[in-house]
């Protein structure tokens, strides 16, 4: 009869511990899936930059540098390799699109050029994406970090290495304030 209790208990816990550690497995898949959702987002930007400052070119000759400044930081944010270095590399792009976005408002032929026009609409509607995107992010990683931080789950999670992941915000104050445009 002892025996029959004791492997009962052992069957019990056994099945817990899988069901813990199942729900961690799906809990790092979800985040892995919802990064993967933000850098499909961010390949879109990257795609619609190249022709956004094409179409400007021939309209704002003396905002070379501000588009050069976006050219370099979209190069940038292709190349980084770690998800702390593309997050802030992107909150740079992101700053410096919003400032090309206010300076170009000078520019009334420009506003009123289709192509132009066509190109602004998919970044913007591109930069809700990411934003929602980001968003959905890190509330799967909060979700996660929760789960293998609580106790008794950060026993299992500990057993088996589940390690918090990294939420993406802004990395610096710069990237926090508003792009500040002079003529």
């Amino acid at each position: 009869m002892t025996g029959i209790i004791i492997l009962v208990v052992l069957v019990v816990l056994v099945i817990w511990v899988v069901s813990m550690y199942n729900g961690m497995v799906k809990s790092r898949n979800m985040v892995d899936q919802e990064w993967h959702n933000v850098d499909v987002q961010l390949e879109r930007r990257y795609d619609l930059i190249p022709n956004l400052v094409e179409t400007v070119k021939g309209y704002a000759k003396h905002e070379s540098e501000t588009l050069t400044k976006v050219t370099e930081l979209r190069t940038q944010a292709m190349n980084a390799t770690t998800m702390a270095e593309r997050a802030e590399a992107n909150n740079m792009l992101t700053s410096a699109l919003a400032g090309l976005k206010v300076q170009l408002e000078a520019y009334p032929d420009l506003k009123a050029n289709t192509n132009f026009l066509s190109l602004q609409e998919e970044l913007a509607s591109t930069e809700n994406k990411i934003s929602f995107s980001r968003q959905l992010y890190n509330q799967v990683v909060t979700s996660y970090n929760t789960k293998i931080q609580v106790f008794p789950n950060n026993i299992i999670a500990g057993m088996f290495h589940f390690s918090a992941k990294e939420l993406f915000e802004l990395s610096s104050q710069e990237a926090r304030q508003a792009p500040k445009v002079s003529f």
